[in-house]
């Protein structure tokens, strides 16, 4: 009996090691499953300033899910300023139903370039339950665009220069875009290509006969997208355009007008028809009551 006895336990702990062991083995699958089931996210950034405007980060949030590129939206950011080996928090931001998100900085960051006039920047998300940490880096050196238009033997030009914002030397040999402001895509002038000279300038004629709201234009001036310095851009406004005639029929009575602005003819006519056929009906009804009472 006493061998028997001792069996039965030799049994019992060996089937109880056995189901620990299942046990064990899957909660290391579902745990391995769970962390492979987040995906990359890949952060792209741009840096943007505008003269006597605001100096910023486009930031862009993607991902790769079952070989599809998706946006990827409601994530948070930490945005950090890096000066040699500290990094020091600017500020916090979040990324919207399009994966993308705008840093302002402020004015303040000027005073956060290393001993090479640099500035350095890192982006981090921390992760979450459907994606992984990620982190990027970016760096520039800061730059700026003076514009201006002028005029030589009664042809407009507008001329920039490109230059070191630490040492106010000319930026040479980089391509400077020229463009007219409009609600969807700028209008390009000049060559598609303007390198600046010796001097960090350049020089554009402008076309005549460039339509603008009461002849006004906004010239922008682009450094777009430099590996070195980002993306700068410089607004000129000038009343150098053509004015545009209003050929609108918004306010006029049209066959595509809204309703309060119907045709005269298309409110009269149905409304007669309207009230012909239901006097008919009137005049019907009374004769069938009188025919009734004879």
């Amino acid at each position: 009996m006493n061998v028997l006895r001792q069996n039965q336990l030799k049994y019992r702990f060996i089937f109880l090691v056995l189901i620990s062991v299942w046990f064990f083995s899957m909660g290391s699958q579902n745990l391995y499953a769970q962390k492979a089931k987040k995906n990359k996210v890949r952060l792209n950034v741009q840096y943007v300033k505008v003269m006597g405007g605001e100096a910023y980060f486009n930031i862009k949030a993607s991902s790769k899910v079952k070989k599809k590129n998706i946006k990827v939206s409601n994530i948070n950011l930490s945005i950090f300023n890096v000066i040699e080996d500290e990094k020091i928090l600017l500020g916090k931001s979040k990324t919207n139903s399009k994966g993308e998100s705008k840093f302002v900085l402020k004015n303040s960051y000027a005073s956060q370039a290393d001993s090479s006039h640099t500035f350095n920047f890192l982006i981090t998300f921390k992760g979450n339950k459907s994606y992984k940490k990620a982190k990027k880096k970016i760096s520039f050196i800061d730059a700026n665009i003076e514009a201006k238009i002028i005029t030589k033997d009664s042809v407009n030009y507008i001329t920039a220069t490109l230059f070191d914002a630490n040492s106010n030397s000319p930026i040479i040999d980089e391509s400077l875009t020229v463009q007219v402001q409009r609600l969807f895509n700028p209008l390009r002038i000049g060559e598609e290509f303007n390198n600046t000279d010796d001097n960090g300038k350049i020089l554009v004629p402008i076309e005549e006969g460039i339509p603008g709201v009461d002849g006004n234009l906004a010239l922008e001036v682009v450094l777009n997208d430099s590996d070195d310095y980002g993306t700068i851009k410089a607004i000129v406004n000038a009343p150098i355009g053509t004015v545009i005639i209003d050929e609108s029929t918004f306010d006029q009575r049209t066959m595509w007008s809204p309703r309060n602005k119907t045709p005269i003819f298309l409110l009269i006519f149905p409304n007669l028809l309207i009230i012909g056929i239901w006097g008919f009906i009137v005049y019907l009804i009374i004769n069938l009551f009188k025919l009734s009472k004879s």
